[in-house]
Formats: structure tokens, C-alpha cells, sequence
């Protein structure tokens, strides 16, 4: 036998298995963007827990209310059906036993034409609007008549029943008062704050109360026709739970008290 018979030759076959990485496929990927997200999350959390309360006041305050139409008040209707998943349904309930009230009323069918009802952004918003010779105020005065007292005593009733703080306003149309000691603001005001005795002698407490506002006749109903007697009117809101505490938080984020320069740091 000859030495090349004597040692045979190794042959060494590497076979390559077709199909591997399609078979794992980009699964690993998703696994690895769970575990970043899951990291990003924990360093978040960690990070508001350090954070100051002001801080996180603030960052709750966005998630609440992303958008920021939930602060809006006033006398538009602007950002209806937004920002009423707090109490919608409730602030629904209260308009329909409202009407419901206010039908058994004997001088109801003489009103009910002056009485509007909508749900706004800020919350359910009840409309006293007056007519040439008065309803519910006396003409030129801040001194509600019978009919007036008695409705607006009526809606502090319902309003007992509820936790929603009100917001009260008064308007006036574009007509002059007519004195020098005396306008269109004080009326408005007056009417507002004569609104307001009348719900907190009906039980509601002064703590309920939110705001009460006097606008004249900056916020009139009919712009078209600025002395139409309908511009005059009282209008009673109630307001969306936690709305006055997402207005205050607001206010304290934007201002933020100026710190005294350190004489240690100029030397």
C-alpha cells in the first residue's frame, strides 16, 4: 500500500442552514422597543417624584385637560361637547329637572321664552333674558321683581342638591344709564350680586359661590341689535366639578415669584 493510501484525506462539509433569520424574524426587535419604552416610563415616574409639587400640579393638570379648553369661561359657547366628561350627564339631568320645575310655575308660560338653557365648556348655563318693560329686574334698578325672586330662589333649591360651585353674571344692553355716578358696569354688577343674596338666602352657601361678574354690555346676546332688551339678562352658571381648582392651579403655574439675586454669587 502506498503512503498517500496509508493517511486518507478529511474533507470537512459546512452546511448552511437557509431560512435562520427569516425564521427569528424582527421579533427580537419588538421585545428590545417594550423594554426601552418600559425604561423611559420608570425614569418618568422617578423623575416627577423628585419633582417639585408645583411641577407636578402642572404636568397632572395637562393630562386632565390636554387641550386647555376647559378653563374657558364667559358668555360664549365655545368648546361644547369638549371637556364635559367630568359631569356631563349630571349637569343633563339638572337642565331636564330644571324645565321640569320651572313648569309648575304659574307665570311660567309668560317666561318661558326668556329662559335658555345650553351646556357650555364651562358648564350648565341658565339665561335670564328681560324684556322691554322688565321681568325678573325692574327697569334701571338692581332690585329683582316677584317673578325673578321666585325663579331664581327656585334654582338655588335644585342647586342645593348638587356639589358644583355657580358662577353668576350680569349684562346690560348698549343704552346709556343715563347718570354720571352710576353706569352699565355698577348695574351689572348690582344685578349679579342681588342674584347671588337671593340663591344664598335659598341655602346655597357663600362658598358655592365661584365668581360674580359684571360685564355691561361687552358680552351682548344680540350684537346685531345692541339695545335689544334681551341683552339684558342674568345668567347663572353651573360650573364642571374641578374647574375652579384647574383655574387656580393654572394661575399659580404661570406666576412664579422672582427670586432676590444671591450678593455671594456677584463677589
Amino acid at each position: 500500500m502506498s503512503a498517500k493510501s496509508a493517511h486518507p484525506r478529511i474533507i470537512i462539509v459546512k452546511k448552511h442552514v437557509a431560512g435562520h433569520d427569516e425564521e427569528h424574524g424582527g421579533a427580537w426587535k419588538v421585545a428590545y422597543a417594550d423594554f426601552v419604552t418600559a425604561m423611559m416610563a420608570l425614569f418618568i415616574v422617578l423623575w416627577l417624584l423628585s419633582a417639585s409639587e408645583k411641577v407636578q400640579k402642572a404636568v397632572g393638570g395637562y393630562f386632565q385637560d390636554p387641550t386647555g379648553k376647559g378653563r374657558q369661561t364667559g358668555s360664549t359657547t365655545a368648546g361644547v361637547g369638549e371637556t364635559l366628561t367630568l359631569n356631563q350627564s349630571q349637569l343633563q339631568q339638572l337642565k331636564q329637572k330644571l324645565e321640569q320645575a320651572m313648569r309648575q310655575i304659574p307665570a311660567f308660560q309668560n317666561m318661558a321664552k326668556q329662559i335658555r338653557m345650553t351646556i357650555t365648556a364651562e358648564g350648565l348655563r341658565i339665561d335670564l333674558l328681560e324684556t322691554q318693560r322688565g321681568l325678573f329686574f325692574e327697569t334701571g334698578n338692581p332690585r329683582p321683581t316677584e317673578a325673578g325672586t321666585e325663579l331664581i330662589r327656585l334654582l338655588g333649591g335644585e342647586l342645593l342638591k348638587l356639589p358644583n360651585k355657580v358662577a353668576i353674571e350680569g349684562h346690560t344692553d348698549s343704552t346709556p344709564y343715563g347718570r354720571t355716578d352710576y353706569s352699565n358696569w355698577e348695574l351689572s354688577a348690582d344685578r349679579a350680586n342681588s342674584a347671588r343674596r337671593i340663591l344664598t338666602g335659598a341655602g346655597v352657601n357663600d362658598d358655592r359661590i365661584s365668581q360674580v361678574r359684571g360685564f355691561a354690555d361687552q358680552r351682548l346676546l344680540l350684537k346685531a341689535e345692541p339695545n335689544n332688551p334681551s341683552n339684558r339678562r342674568i345668567s347663572i352658571i353651573v360650573r364642571n366639578l374641578g374647574l375652579d381648582q384647574q383655574e387656580e392651579t393654572s394661575a399659580q403655574t404661570q406666576v412664579e415669584p422672582k427670586k432676590a439675586p444671591d450678593p455671594v454669587a456677584k463677589k
